[in-house]
């Protein structure tokens, strides 16, 4: 059972600035400077992605201008330095993503290999569009009844089929608080684990209770990241 998952192609954007392996330095610069970006994937004729080309890439140049390498990092770093068109500026291969990806896996490759973009491609690497950690942040603009309704919808009426009202949900620029009555103690790990990975939600606050005996006692549970 899970809530509804949000994929790469649900974020993603399709109107991607792109670079020919033979274009020139300036022009790389001038497309960054003029569409507010700091990356973008090489291609060939076909689309498929051969690279990406950063502002760091660039920058190299500047760095190393009138500089002898001394060091292996430095001499690794020159071939950028004396670039002249995306085909040597770009690093290859490309970090890629695929559109039926979730944004979680998104959000862990950018962060394992500390970028800020990924080229989403298809099977045959063929360039579909592109994903920023901003994309992954519209999770979070998602509105508290979207989220309220996503919970009631995809978490209560699946675990709780039989009386899914035993559960209140109230959601606060996505902090879900949780009250209510459930029978089987079991369940209320589940709930809070659902609740938590429902996508926008910030926070998730347990005060749900579990039946003893005809009484209720509180669950003191916690959800996962919270």
């Amino acid at each position: 059972m899970s809530t509804r998952q949000r994929f790469v192609r649900d974020v993603m954007t399709t109107a991607v600035v792109s670079a020919y392996r033979g274009a020139s330095f300036k022009d790389i610069a001038q497309m960054m400077i003029e569409r507010g970006i700091t990356a973008l994937p090489v291609i060939d004729k076909d689309r498929h992605v051969a690279g990406v080309v950063s502002e760091a890439d660039l920058l190299a140049k500047e760095e190393y201008k009138g500089v002898w390498p001394e060091t292996r990092q430095d001499r690794l770093s020159r071939p950028k330095a004396q670039a002249v068109t995306a085909r040597d500026l770009m690093t290859t291969p490309a970090i890629t993503i695929s559109p039926d990806a979730s944004i979680v896996q998104a959000a862990r490759l950018l962060e394992q290999h500390r970028i800020k973009r990924l080229p989403v491609v298809d099977d045959h690497n063929r360039l579909l569009g592109i994903v920023s950690r901003r994309d992954l942040l519209r999770v979070f603009t998602r509105s508290d009844e979207e989220i309220r309704d996503e919970i009631l919808q995809d978490v209560l009426t699946l675990l709780i089929p039989a009386a899914p009202e035993a559960v209140s949900v109230h959601v606060d620029h996505g902090i879900v608080t949780l009250t209510g009555t459930l029978d089987d103690k079991a369940l209320i790990p589940v709930l809070l684990r659902l609740t938590a990975a429902t996508d926008g939600v910030v926070s998730v606050i347990d005060e749900l209770r579990f039946a003893v005996d005809g009484t209720a006692e509180k669950a003191g549970q916690e959800a996962p990241g919270t």
